[in-house]
């Protein structure tokens, strides 16, 4: 009786891991190589939804919808060309996973250097002016200091 019993938890527990390992089948093309332009266009195109992932990485519904728009337009025999301008017309550079230097996107490629020279440059000036701060106490506070110091009880070390 309790083997049985272990049988049937056993059994439905392996029955319930089934869907957690289980995946979505992504459609793969009849033609491999055209499934290798797919794959190879659709790492070159950014999610929209998600992110920083490419179309080729993400599940969300977006990015499979265009992973298999670019699946029909290749088969049709557009180029991957046309197809990237047609994204870009649609979504913007922001759907190109690596963006064109051009006018509307410098401060994409300039703009992390900026920040990292701007805050070497905060830091080496607040270093700096912490040191003139220090070198320009008074000489009557020195003095004080001095006194303060030459006063303080010496500490006796333990044995």
């Amino acid at each position: 009786m309790l083997k049985t019993l272990m049988r049937v938890v056993l059994l439905c527990a392996g029955l319930a891991s089934i869907p957690a390992i289980a995946d979505i089948a992504q459609p793969v093309a009849r033609d491999p190589q055209l499934e290798a332009r797919v794959t190879a266009l659709t790492q070159e195109l950014r999610c929209l939804v998600c992110q920083n992932q490419t179309i080729a990485d993400s599940h969300a519904d977006l990015a499979i919808d265009l992973k298999n728009q670019v699946r029909e337009k290749l088969a049709q025999g557009v180029s991957e060309k046309e197809i990237t301008d047609y994204m870009v017309q649609r979504y913007g550079d922001f759907v190109l996973y690596r963006p064109p230097m051009k006018s509307t996107t410098w401060l994409l490629w300039i703009g992390p250097f900026l920040i990292l020279f701007g805050g070497i440059a905060v830091l080496a000036r607040m270093i700096a002016s912490r040191r003139v701060a220090i070198e320009a106490l008074p000489e009557q506070d020195m003095r004080h200091a001095a006194a303060l110091l030459a006063n303080a009880p010496e500490k006796k070390e333990a044995p």
